[in-house]
């Protein structure tokens, strides 16, 4: 039963952090990937003649 337990919390723990840390609305890894990736996108548009 025990081992249940911290199985689920662990998971728990770990749907919070990638909640957090990837999928964060406006700080996320995504969001930055995406911005980053727009940027990128409009840098090569301007150079192609």
């Amino acid at each position: 039963m025990r081992n249940i337990l911290m199985t689920v919390m662990l998971l728990v723990v770990v749907i919070v952090l990638f909640n957090t840390i990837i999928a964060g609305d406006t700080t996320g890894t995504k969001q930055q990937i995406l911005t980053q990736g727009s940027t990128a996108n409009g840098r090569i548009s301007s150079l192609a003649p």
